[in-house]
């Protein structure tokens, strides 16, 4: 199958903006896309969602800690919101096997009901961590869904564009979420901060439901596709076996190395003698920075170049790690986390790489496949750090962390080099004619 262009995409009419700028105006297409009214409703309820889950994150983990005060119980509050996927990946593949408009409203309505029970006072720690694992199962569909809706809604460098302005706004999303939800905590409590969380999923359903387009199933329009294993099979067969895919794919999983401190964040406040407020600036201090690099990356940085830096950023986002070696103060935790960010924004362009290079009947499936991995590494990883920073203590896991994570990156980064100039021939290659 034909591959989108990066660039100089032809309309095909079957878009509403399938066309690409030319070469000259690469840097346009952020107008362009928020243009067209389909993808500002996406936008919107992406925002909502992103917003909801990162308040929902930084309460439940600070309601676990204040009523247990251990470090483990809240690496594993916060693994909880990454595990779903080591025993649900396959539900990523809804999103080829119904219209993905419904998925995304019904993964938010479930969402909804699921949240609001776990700020019930008193509700026993292990209920609330069953209710948080089953609120973030909706998530997967729902993302996969999203993902490839987008590929039908905008093209070629614009659909670069259109998952750049995601990934931005999923970093304001947890910074609004985090920084916001732990002064909200502090002031109202962590019960009221989680179940008033549920109402922005409701009002997310209500755009898409609103503001998109209703589209068949690709299986639908494939007239009696595969069934719903052979897709599974198929699609991890695509990813893992091409090169390019698997490269990719593990470039993205190594945020299960670098984004540990995520996990680490109430103990680190703990130890320096600080409260929720600042567990929240630690939390939020990757999405500050990765908002600032991915800015830079997608609208300064041309798209050859930004193909070609995805294996040095991913060296250098789990560097900063290194500092705490030296046992850092607050301020200088956040900023380098913050430093971290700015790296790890390589993965804004690696996951428009890889969904732009799968065919488009399995993209749904493709990508939720990847990001199911890439949460259950990230779950996986707080896991085994909260296990490990309640037995030496936040600073030496971090530590050697971010030396794992520097020498995984540059595994990858070699064969990547060898890979990007085809992965660019491939991205412009002009689409022909079914």
């Amino acid at each position: 199958m034909a591959n989108p262009r990066l660039e100089n995409t032809p309309d095909n009419g079957d878009h509403e903006s399938s066309s690409a700028p030319d070469n000259d105006d690469w840097r346009s297409s952020y107008r362009d896309v928020m243009a067209i009214s389909e993808f500002r409703s996406v936008w919107l309820a992406h925002a909502l969602s992103m917003i909801g889950t990162n308040l929902l994150n930084i309460a439940t983990s600070v309601l676990v800690f204040q009523v247990t005060g251990s470090a483990l119980a809240a690496g594993v509050t916060l693994a909880l919101t990454f595990l779903p996927p080591i025993i649900s990946p396959l539900i990523a593949g809804l999103a080829d096997l119904f219209p993905r408009r419904r998925v995304m409203i019904s993964c938010d309505l479930v969402r909804a009901l699921v949240i609001v029970p776990i700020g019930i006072p008193g509700m026993p720690i292990w209920a609330v961590w069953i209710l948080l694992f089953c609120s973030v199962v909706p998530s997967i569909p729902f993302s996969a869904a999203r993902a490839a809706m987008m590929a039908e809604i905008v093209q070629g460098e614009r659909y670069v564009a259109s998952t750049a302005i995601i990934q931005l706004t999923t970093q304001i999303g947890i910074l609004s979420g985090l920084v916001a939800g732990g002064v909200i905590v502090t002031f109202a409590g962590p019960n009221i901060t989680v179940m008033s969380t549920g109402l922005l999923f409701v009002l997310s359903a209500l755009i898409v439901l609103m503001g998109v387009k209703a589209r068949p199933s690709p299986r639908a329009e494939a007239e009696g596709g595969p069934g719903f294993l052979v897709m599974t099979r198929d699609g991890a067969k695509l990813v893992f076996s091409d090169p390019r895919l698997r490269t990719l794919a593990l470039m993205a999983w190594l945020a299960g190395l670098y984004g540990i401190p995520f996990g680490l964040a109430n103990p680190m406040a703990a130890e320096v003698g600080a409260g929720p407020t600042a567990t929240g600036f630690l939390m939020a201090g990757p999405s500050m920075g990765a908002f600032l690099g991915g800015l830079v990356l997608t609208r300064v940085i041309a798209p050859p170049t930004r193909m070609r830096l995805l294996g040095p950023l991913a060296v250098l986002s789990s560097v900063p790690l290194l500092v705490w070696l030296a046992d850092p103060p607050l301020w200088l935790m956040v900023t380098s986390l913050a430093l971290c960010g700015v790296a790890a924004s390589y993965q804004f362009v690696a996951n428009a790489a890889f969904v732009l290079c799968v065919p488009k009947e399995g993209r749904g499936l493709a990508f939720g496949l990847v990001a199911a991995g890439l949460q259950a590494a990230q779950g996986v990883g707080i896991l085994i750090a909260g296990f490990f920073a309640e037995q030496f203590g936040t600073g030496i896991v971090i530590a050697t962390v971010g030396a794992l994570g520097v020498l995984c990156a540059l595994l990858l980064a070699v064969p990547w080099s060898r890979m990007a100039g085809e992965t660019i021939e491939r991205m412009n290659a002009t689409e022909e004619p079914a």
